[in-house]
């Protein structure tokens, strides 16, 4: 039969096999407070309630247990006394078992005993449970478990448990120490966070990454929340004592608990804080010069330029040098971070900055290239200064540095970069062209930087290639007309006359054609999707005679992401190239979208066609695209007549009345006979979506669309009521009769709609 058993215990075995965290072992007395008085955070004295799997508890034994535990006034109850609320007495070192009966009658006896406590004592079984599913969830539901012991006894009790729950599997941990880093509230506040300390120090000298990191992440959240004597008392020391730990997992963790408290405490600790990061920048092992070398970017921002200059720049100085490139790679942050924080006026006088940057540029290792060459790119320039619409990105390095540097040092080292023989480095700097040639004058970007660019656009590699078209259009507005230049008080360089216009023409528009002509499709995906930029710079008649016969060439591309990049394009160039031109270039292109052999093509096709009516109106439509797609209706393909139906579906609601009246339901008349049952349900699906159109359609000529975006109350017209029982429903009516069930679903399903219950046929739910 199910047994309670009470244990006197001095230590606490476990059933399950855990991996031995490779850290320091701790001190005997509690850095956080005393030591608990008995061993088990959870036992009553000398005792420990063994709290069977919760599938095999009775209610009633459950919930004994729980008023055991949770009802327990105090950690140093005696033996006896917890004996006794379980209705016997024991002796230390006697087991007793008592059966679930036996239980049963004495909770029936127990005052004061309610069912809320069942599922707390199911919660703190699961914590010790064999499955790791259940230990999950119930690390998840701590904050349940904390609320009914109270915060004197989470303190007291549930933390020194966690504390000791540490050797478990890592996704249980990680869990873990995501919770503890919210646990402020159900300790007591603020002023005992510290008592959280403990197990996240433990957690973060586990040997996973993934829990580190969590656990650090906690540990710097609670620190904000202690005062700054807290901090002194307890975070610091805990600091101190992962930097020191003899393993490195210790220590990496240690590297990221420097830059939160720094602030918070004396200029005395603050130094210690500085000389004991600069031990693990100088640490043998890689892994913590690398966590170190992460840190120093963060921790140097929390310092006056003074110590920067005096302290963390020979550190950095020494990361540069280091022998592997894991480590130096990580340096480039920490440069962006002291250029930002040192004055430019005292840089100048600090050589080592840019001959660290002149090293990293000119790295053996590419990796190292690599990642300067991504950095040249800034976290975004103010608005006023902004070289054209739109654009937030410019030379994270330069912007830290004056505009000499940028003119004797970065230019050429943009155009070294810019040569690499490493594929990765000159797809990385191609990403940050626009940005950086936006803080040079026009000069220099014709003369040193545009022939290397140029080089770009038949480079071997067709990720380069890829990356140079997305930021190609870019340099568009730079060299373009003199509205897209700043005024010259916030930029580098004045605007100069009306050559701007042809210098984007003979310097950019080659390389467009020939980039448009690619063979990778990536590359002339990434032209097409930034064509307006050199739209408004090179204008409508150079466009329609050099990039039209491309952009016709690439809409029967064999690759069909190429067409649909084409398709999403077509409205905004429509808008920009006319009606006229449309109708003349372009209008066959899109109608033959419609019948494309792939599904998304024709989807792609159909909303192309609400967007263009969007731009020229209903009246275009009606004469120009209506017809058509009606005429699509009739198609021997059975293809072309379901895109019919998908058309109809998507421009209902930029369309009038009197064009639903007079084209689209008399083409919908002769498609409820059609052979094809995929046809005729899908006429269905389409009746829906014109019934919810003419309920709220007004007379007037208006589209939905057209009302809506302007703001309009929307009069419902009594006419589209009439359209709807004397067009629709009859043809609804007959296909609730059809053989196909499909059919007969969707036909019942749009009467439904219509008239608020069936309409004869078939019954049938229509529910999910």
């Amino acid at each position: 039969s199910d047994t309670w058993s009470i244990h006197h215990t001095s230590s606490i075995p476990t059933t399950r096999q855990h991996r031995q965290s490779p850290r320091s072992s701790r001190p005997s007395t509690s850095p956080y407070g005393p030591p608990a008085a008995h061993s088990h955070p959870l036992a009553l004295a000398g005792c420990r309630i063994d709290l069977l799997p919760a599938a095999k508890l009775l209610s009633s034994g459950a919930l004994l247990c729980a008023k055991a535990l949770i009802a327990s006034p105090a950690p140093t109850r005696s033996a006896a006394a917890a004996a006794a609320a379980v209705g016997t007495t024991s002796q230390p070192s006697i087991s007793l078992c008592l059966p679930a009966a036996s239980l049963s009658l004495a909770m029936a006896d127990a005052p004061n005993t309610n069912d809320e406590l069942y599922p707390i004592a199911v919660l703190i079984d699961e914590l010790k449970h064999d499955d790791v599913l259940l230990r999950l969830n119930a690390i998840h539901r701590l904050s349940t478990i904390a609320l009914a012991l109270g915060a004197e006894r989470t303190r007291e009790e549930l933390i020194p448990f966690l504390d000791e729950s540490v050797e478990d599997e890592d996704e249980v941990l990680v869990a873990l120490s995501e919770e503890l880093g919210s646990f402020i509230e159900y300790v007591g506040g603020s002023q005992w966070g510290h008592v959280l300390l403990s197990p996240l120090e433990n957690l973060a000298a586990i040997e996973e990454p993934v829990v580190r990191d969590k656990a650090v992440e906690s540990l710097n959240k609670i620190c904000g929340s202690l005062s700054s004597q807290q901090v002194e008392e307890y975070f610091i020391p805990l600091t101190i004592r992962l930097s020191k730990a003899d393993w490195f997992t210790s220590k990496v963790s240690g590297c990221g608990l420097f830059t939160t408290p720094y602030k918070k405490v004396s200029p005395p600790v603050q130094e210690q804080l500085r000389q004991q990061f600069g031990l693990l920048v100088h640490d043998e092992t890689p892994m913590v010069r690398r966590q170190a070398a992460t840190n120093l970017a963060k921790f140097v921002k929390e310092m006056p330029a003074a110590i920067v200059i005096d302290e963390m720049i020979p550190l950095f100085q020494h990361l540069v040098q280091d022998d592997q490139d894991s480590v130096r790679l990580l340096t480039v942050e920490i440069l962006i971070s002291i250029a930002e924080v040192v004055p430019k006026e005292q840089q100048s006088s600090h050589g080592v900055l840019l001959t660290s940057l002149r090293n990293l540029i000119e790295d053996k290792s590419w990796r190292v290239r690599y990642v300067i060459a991504d950095r040249f790119e800034k976290v975004r320039l103010d608005n006023a200064k902004l070289p054209w619409p739109g654009a937030n990105v410019a030379l994270q390095i330069a912007k830290a540095v004056d505009e000499e540097v940028v003119s004797r040092d970065l230019v050429p080292a943009f155009v070294k970069l810019l040569k690499d023989n490493e594929a990765e480095v000159r797809t990385a700097i191609a990403g940050q062209i626009p940005g950086f040639c936006a803080l040079v004058d026009r000069t220099t970007l014709l003369n040193d930087i545009m022939g290397s660019i140029e080089d770009l656009v038949s480079d071997t590699s067709q990720h380069v290639r890829a990356a140079l078209g997305t930021q190609i259009s870019g340099l568009a507005p730079i060299l373009g007309k003199q509205e897209y230049a700043p005024p010259a008080s916030n930029f580098v360089v004045a605007p100069e006359a009306d050559s701007f216009c042809r210098r984007t023409i003979d310097h950019l528009l080659p390389m467009f054609l020939q980039m448009l002509k690619d063979e990778f499709p990536e590359v002339r995906l990434h032209i097409i999707s930034k064509l307006e930029l050199v739209n408004q710079v090179i204008g409508i008649d150079l466009l329609s005679q050099s990039l039209l016969p491309a952009i016709v060439q690439l809409a029967e591309d064999k690759q069909w992401r190429v067409r649909l990049a084409i398709i999403e394009y077509i409205p905004l160039l429509a808008s920009q190239l006319g009606v006229k031109f449309f109708d003349e270039k372009l209008s066959d292109l899109c109608m033959g979208w419609l019948g494309d052999t792939v599904f998304s093509i024709r989807e792609a096709a159909t909303h192309n066609l609400k967007k263009l009516t969007e731009v020229f109106g209903v009246e275009w439509a009606s004469s120009q695209i209506i017809p058509k797609v009606m005429g699509m209706g009739s198609h021997p393909n059975y293809l072309y007549r379901m895109t019919t139906c998908f058309a109809i579906s998507t421009l209902a609601t930029v369309v009038s009345m009197d064009v639903i009246a007079k084209s689209i339901l008399p083409m919908l008349d002769k498609m409820v006979d059609d052979d094809i049952p995929n046809i005729r349900f899908n006429v269905a699906k389409t009746y829906s979506v014109l019934i919810n159109a003419l309920r709220r359609l007004p007379d007037e000529g208006g589209t939905l669309y057209s009302l809506e975006k302007d703001g309009a109350e929307i009069t419902p017209s009594p006419r589209g009521n009439e359209l709807i029982q004397q067009r629709i429903m009859p043809n609804l009516s007959k296909l609730q009769k059809d053989d196909d069930v499909d059919v007969r679903y969707f036909a019942t399903t749009a009467a439904v709609e219509a008239t608020g219950s069936a309409t004869g046929g078939e019954p049938m739910s229509t529910s999910p």
